[in-house]
């Protein structure tokens, strides 16, 4: 048994839930600004990665370290709600392109932004629990406690976003006001607030995933520091459907694992190539996602 579990075929399963959970991760945050407004937010990597800067550059000061996690969801409610108010909100009824043009320049300024700022050598950001593999009979399992709660970090974050949705009032609304909004304003919501209060969460949850992403002794944090990640779990996002916060965390942890198998036994390089045959098999078998439900929709 001892074997097995440090075998490498579990090492493999076990390092690509990790890498997957930090997918997934990204996908529930593009899954939570397109329900919350329909626009696919391409600077998505970028907004939480100037939210992180602005929270973890206060370690230098000796802040606690959580003391700086929290100054960086609170960072990232503030640029995702200006992002929605300043930039976002004049797009709303434009052709679904001038919001993706708009986006994108964002991103592009925001990279810019962050490298003058603050260069673009990495930074080293402390990791919250030891990322030493566990070790079993003298060798390594393949899973550190770091490694653990990213994971579980993720399944809390997904399970929060579901119920918020399916079961709150404020889901209800954040929906309506999406789908509906003459229809929603009738009624008595406030859509304006619940289109810039989707972004703000959004971004909140994009920064959870940058700072997991940056605490990683390979990585730090940089102005780039999501450019690849959002790549991974936008493909994740549009596998499990764009409208399926379960199907996003789900297909992330699904491919990272996938994507661990095809770079050990494969070829490192063939990662994106895979990744993208993943994507472009799924939106032929089934455009909406593959665990979006086709039935219609209620809000």
């Amino acid at each position: 048994m001892d074997s097995f579990l440090t075998s490498r075929i579990v090492t493999d399963i076990l390092n690509g839930l990790t890498n997957g959970a930090i997918y997934g991760l990204v996908a529930l945050s593009l899954v939570l600004v397109w329900r919350a407004t329909r626009v696919l937010n391409f600077a998505q990597g970028a907004m939480p990665m100037f939210a992180t800067y602005l929270g973890m550059g206060l370690l230098s000061y000796h802040w606690p370290y959580w003391v700086c996690v929290g100054v960086c969801l609170v960072a990232a409610f503030a640029i995702g709600g200006v992002t929605e108010r300043v930039l976002v909100r004049p797009l709303y009824g434009k052709p679904e392109i001038n919001p993706i043009v708009v986006m994108v320049g964002y991103l592009i300024i925001l990279e810019a932004f962050a490298a003058a700022i603050w260069s673009t050598t990495p930074r080293s950001l402390p990791a919250p629990f030891s990322p030493i593999d566990w070790r079993l009979a003298g060798q390594p399992v393949g899973l550190s406690p770091f490694s653990l709660f990213e994971v579980v970090t993720a399944l809390v974050v997904m399970g929060a976003i579901v119920t918020l949705f399916r079961f709150t009032r404020l889901g209800l609304q954040l929906r309506a006001s999406a789908l509906a909004p003459e229809v929603s304003r009738l009624l008595g919501v406030r859509v304006g607030r619940m289109l810039t209060l989707g972004w703000m969460l959004s971004t909140a949850v994009g920064a959870v995933t940058a700072i997991l992403v940056a605490s990683n002794f390979f990585t730090g944090l940089t102005p780039q520091l999501m450019d690849g990640i959002f790549a991974f779990g936008f493909i994740a996002a549009a596998v499990g459907g764009l409208d399926s916060p379960v199907g996003a965390v789900t297909s992330g942890i699904a491919l990272g694992v996938i994507l661990q198998f095809v770079g050990d036994y494969l070829n490192s390089n063939a990662i994106i190539l895979v990744a993208l045959v993943i994507l472009i098999v799924s939106l032929m078998v089934r455009p909406s996602g593959l665990l979006t439900r086709s039935a219609a929709r209620r809000v």
